[in-house]
């Protein structure tokens, strides 16, 4: 019988070529009813760390939690230079939160393993309350698309722990 190969081996592969392939252009979209640029502090994160791996932001917007704003947000942001879209901020479940309404009907291919860590870890932070996240990855018109709950500690935690270590390998696998 013939040997099965080590997973681990291929994906470390796929990581080290994707790494090869240079920077990544994102967008940032933080989705708030209270928020703006000046206070933004999820965006600020994310733009210091995306600059610390060596990417670039070609797009930074801060948009109120209504569904319409938020898809003509996501087709503008497709049809352009930013690789990874990543959206903070209305996943809950109350009225106002339509950032997960309007993007998991718009993605084409999902990515359930991304909500479900972000919940498994968001759990040893908040216990029960990790229940209430509907964080969500996938594929839009070629865009790699991460949604997270917009508090600062969901947003550094999904950097920390999914989105930062594969975004890269993510990438290379769309562009392949």
């Amino acid at each position: 019988m013939p040997e099965m190969p080590d997973k681990s081996a291929s994906t470390e592969s796929h990581r080290k070529l994707a790494a090869e392939r240079g920077p990544l252009a994102f967008a940032i979209v933080t989705v708030s009813d209270s928020r703006t640029p000046e206070t933004d502090t999820n965006g600020d994160y994310l733009r210091a760390e995306i600059e610390r791996l060596g990417h670039h932001l070609v797009a930074y917007q801060v948009v109120k939690d209504e569904a319409e704003q938020i898809g003509q947000l996501l087709g503008q942001l497709a049809g352009g230079e930013a690789q990874v879209l990543l959206f903070n901020g209305g996943t809950g479940i109350s009225r106002r939160d339509t950032t997960y309404d309007v993007l998991s009907q718009a993605l084409e291919k999902t990515l359930p393993g991304f909500g479900e860590i972000f919940r498994m870890l968001s759990w040893e932070q908040v216990g029960a309350a990790a229940m209430l996240s509907r964080a969500t990855a996938g594929v839009y018109r070629g865009k790699l698309v991460i949604s997270t709950p917009g508090s600062p500690a969901a947003v550094q935690l999904a950097w920390e722990k999914l989105i930062a270590p594969e975004v890269e390998h993510l990438a290379w696998e769309l562009a392949r």
